[in-house]
């Protein structure tokens, strides 16, 4: 057979085949309506007068209710015309004209008792009227059927709206709440005072920030993060609102708990959002604030928060540097704890650069000063800044701040209408301190003598050895001390003499010197200043190599399982030294016991002692040992 002929005979038998299936289709339909007709119901025998009246109006069934057993006696005895039946009550007409109805919740009565077929033989007493478009409501039906509806809306819109409010919820954690200011902050690095070292290192970040082609164009990459270290309230936050200010950029900030989240695998999802926003938004600067709340991850951790925690910083790695392009992307990261940071997150190419953000000097700590002052109604005339900052050496910028703001409270605590340089002074104490409490009130005079003793020694020691400036020495208790020698540096110091650690713990020592110079025996009152003391010499001894015997290892090298075991011969060495220094300091308060005694008796009578009356103490009697050489020399 020719290719022709059989592509011809396929045609022909897929016609024939067609023309089958749809004579077949065709005699199924026919079968299906006439089997329908076959056992359709026959039409009811038409319905005459009451029962007529009763399929197109029941209203006046409605107005009189009796019970089923009256119905059942009624029928029993002949009395009913018509019955009619609906889904919610039985309607019935006596011969003598009287109607009434029966409540019937789902028709269940009437198909138990009144739906029998009568015989063949005999006629029906009463006709029988199935209403179903009968709307038949007493009151209890009708907040029945309520009830009804109201719990059907129920058990459907339940789920839904549990299953919506579970998606809706789901989406809000995934987004974490992180989103773009809506203006970009205004702060300029010329707006934050000091850190002048870590704004030269975000320099680079802003000119690229700024013109990235002057970077792209050379070839170069810039910096993808940048960790920002620091103690508290050095001013990292503004920094990086600064850097975002600088260039126009967009910003984001979140904090290290941000991708912390309620269900698995959210976190990581809040990382991927992050990084989204960030790039559609770019130039787009993320500050993630607290960032050792990330943790490290763990090789040992089994549980599903260890792996939950190792997922995400994870996730958060490879969006920093993974295949995606971050272009315009920069993360900022501030932390007080670096090495709580995962290893990885520091390396090139995530958090390339590590910037050390300082406290403030003393130049700067008087331009803070002068910042929030003149905000304040102050005296400005008689506040001496420059005393201020020396005042305040190794407070934070967020401290000065709120010495500011205390100095007011103190003025309009002592009713002043203007900040004055007292108000000042008094918020530094306080800072530094404490507050004024009135520990006082409960001390004996022998303990107020102890107090006064033992403060003069420390300030006299102070004086003598020149381990600061000697503001003053009072007796009034603040915070948890008794009495107080307050000393400032002149300058800041970073560095530390063995000769000037000596004479610190000199100073320490100089109020326990002085109760046994005075008294003949000490007070627990020294147990901090031993604390403190014991503290730096085992420092001097175990770290700094302040050896007598010239022992330099330190101690800091070996692992803290280790360490303990070497601890007890820096401790004899320590304790030989702290000996060596009490015998240095108790000579020292011996040869000016007067002057000792003089600053006792002023801080008896006044309870506060002016530094600069120490000092003038100090001229007296050294020139009155002069005068009693000189004859001596002759």
């Amino acid at each position: 057979m020719k290719p022709g002929n059989n592509s011809l005979g396929k045609r022909r038998t897929r016609k024939l085949a067609m023309s089958a299936a749809a004579a077949l289709i065709a005699g199924l339909l026919a079968f299906g309506v006439w089997h329908y007709q076959q056992r359709a119901p026959q039409v009811a025998p038409a319905l005459t007068g009451v029962a007529n009246q009763m399929r197109h109006d029941a209203s006046a069934w409605t107005h009189e209710e009796k019970d089923a057993s009256q119905m059942l006696r009624d029928i029993h005895d002949g009395h009913v015309a018509a019955v009619g039946v609906s889904p919610s009550a039985i309607l019935i007409s006596k011969r003598d004209g009287t109607k009434y109805f029966v409540t019937d919740h789902n028709a269940t009565f009437s198909h138990a008792l009144l739906l029998g077929e009568p015989k063949s033989d005999e006629a029906a007493a009463y006709q029988l009227v199935w209403l179903p478009d009968a709307d038949i409501r007493t009151a209890g039906s009708r907040w029945l059927q309520v009830f009804d509806q109201t719990r059907d809306a129920i058990s459907v819109l339940l789920p839904l709206l549990l299953i919506g409010g579970m998606v809706w919820f789901m989406r809000r954690e995934m987004r974490g709440g992180a989103r773009l200011l809506d203006r970009a902050p205004a702060l300029r690095f010329d707006d934050v005072i000091g850190a002048s070292e870590a704004k030269a290192a975000l320099a680079d970040i802003r000119s690229y920030l700024s013109d990235p082609k002057q970077f792209t164009s050379m070839g170069v990459r810039a910096p993808c993060g940048i960790l920002m270290v620091g103690g508290p309230g050095v001013g990292k936050t503004r920094l990086a609102q600064a850097l975002a200010g600088e260039c126009g950029a967009n910003f984001i900030s979140i904090t290290g708990s941000y991708f912390s989240a309620k269900y698995y695998g959210v976190g990581i999802q809040k990382v991927k959002h992050l990084f989204e926003l960030a790039r559609k938004n770019a130039p787009t600067v993320i500050f993630i604030d607290e960032a050792d709340g990330l943790a490290k991850r763990t090789d040992t951790g089994s549980g599903p928060v260890e792996a939950e925690s190792n997922r995400i910083i994870n996730q958060l790695l490879a969006e920093m540097d993974g295949f995606a392009s971050n272009e315009g992307v920069i993360i900022v990261a501030a932390t007080n704890h670096p090495d709580n940071l995962d290893e990885a997150l520091r390396r090139p190419g995530r958090f390339d650069r590590t910037v050390q953000v300082r406290l403030p000097d003393r130049e700067d700590r008087a331009k803070i000063f002068r910042f929030y002052a003149a905000k304040l109604k102050s005296k400005s005339a008689d506040i001496d800044y420059d005393q201020l900052a020396r005042l305040t050496t190794g407070l934070s910028p967020a401290t000065v701040a709120m010495v500011v703001n205390q100095a007011g409270l103190v003025a309009r605590k002592s009713g002043d209408t203007e900040i004055a340089s007292k108000h000042f002074m008094e918020a530094i104490k306080i800072a530094r301190i404490g507050d004024v409490s009135g520990a006082e009130r409960a001390l004996s005079e022998d303990e107020r003598t102890r107090i006064a003793v033992h403060e003069a020694g420390h300030g006299l020691v102070a004086a003598l050895l020149g381990t600061g400036v000697l503001e003053e020495v009072t007796i009034l208790p603040r915070g948890g001390a008794l009495g107080v020698a307050l000393i400032t540096k002149a300058q800041d110091k970073h560095l530390y003499r063995e000769s000037e650690i000596r004479n610190e713990i000199q100073v320490l020592l100089g109020g326990r010197n002085a109760e046994i110079i005075s008294f003949s025996e000490a007070s627990s009152g020294a147990a901090s200043d031993l604390q403190e003391a014991s503290r730096i010499s085992l420092d001097m001894v175990s770290k700094f190599g302040f050896n007598a015997d010239g022992n330099l290892f330190s101690l800091a090298a070996l692992p803290s399982q280790y360490a303990g075991l070497q601890m007890k011969g820096a401790i004899e060495h320590a304790n030989v030294l702290l000996k060596e220094l009490n015998e240095s300091c108790h000579a020292l308060l011996h040869a000016y016991e007067p002057v000792l005694r003089a600053i006792a008796d002023e801080l008896l009578e006044q309870e506060t002692v002016p530094g600069e009356t120490v000092y003038r103490l100090i001229r007296e009697h050294k020139s009155t040992l002069k005068i009693v050489h000189e004859p001596a020399a002759a």
